[in-house]
C-alpha cells in the first residue's frame, strides 16, 4: 500500500505556544480543555515547525527511538 500524503494548511493549525493550561482544573478537564484549544493533538504548530504525530502497530516506542538517538 502506498503512503498517501495529506497536504497540511499551516495557517489552520494552532500554535501550541498559544495554548494555556488552567492548572486549577481537574486532570480530565485540563485534557478536554487542551484538546479544545489545540483542535488536533496529532498535528499542530510550534513556531515555524509543524508537528505531526503518527503511530504504527508494530513500530518502536517513542522511548526506544529516543534511546537509539541519545545512546
Amino acid at each position: 500500500m502506498k503512503n498517501k500524503q495529506k497536504v497540511i494548511d499551516r495557517d489552520k493549525l494552532v500554535d501550541i505556544r498559544d495554548v494555556v493550561i488552567n492548572t486549577d482544573l481537574p486532570k480530565e478537564e485540563r485534557i478536554k480543555d487542551y484538546v479544545r484549544q489545540i483542535k488536533n493533538p496529532y498535528c499542530f504548530k510550534c513556531g515555524k515547525y509543524v508537528v505531526l504525530s503518527k503511530f504504527s502497530e508494530n513500530g518502536l516506542s517513542l522511548e526506544d527511538c529516543l534511546k537509539g538517538i541519545l545512546l
